[in-house]
């Protein structure tokens, strides 16, 4: 019989490219449930579903889900029993998102087309100063010495 695999902090902190403090966060967030053992219960045992835990959360933060987002969704799928419920709840999470996102996309655009605006106007200015002026706006020499 073989055993399921247990991972320490360390390990998944190497596997994902993370700061051991970041997945105790995870942990203290309810992410990740590992096991304790050893004096104390000072040594966290995490598991393979552990791990496919953090793997999602980190799918999660990617896709610009908040911590909060991340566990519902999780914990969804912990429990399989209803996945019509779990789905819907997914979508609607992304629906919410998506939103968040095209807002903040829209207002990208808002902002860099009145940095255009502006840049345009500068040009303006400084090719009708340049006119004006032929030496304004020329780099003045070097004095040789």
């Amino acid at each position: 019989m073989a055993s399921t695999p247990t991972y320490t902090i360390s390990d998944l902190a190497r596997e994902f490219d993370l700061t051991t403090r970041a997945i105790r966060f995870y942990e203290d967030m309810g992410l990740l449930q590992p096991q304790r053992e050893g004096p104390g219960g000072r040594n966290r045992v995490y598991s393979a579903r552990d791990r496919t835990r953090l793997k999602l959360t980190l799918r999660a933060k990617r896709l610009g889900l908040s911590l909060t987002e991340a566990k519902d969704i999780i914990q969804m799928y912990d429990s399989p029993r209803d996945t019509g419920p779990q789905l819907r709840k997914f979508l609607t999470v992304l629906a919410d998102h998506k939103r968040q996102l095209e807002e903040q996309m829209a207002d990208l655009v808002a902002n860099l087309d009145e940095v255009k605006v502006h840049e345009k106007e500068a040009r303006a200015l400084l090719a009708k100063a340049e006119k004006a002026s032929p030496e304004t706006g020329k780099p003045a020499k070097a004095h040789q010495g």
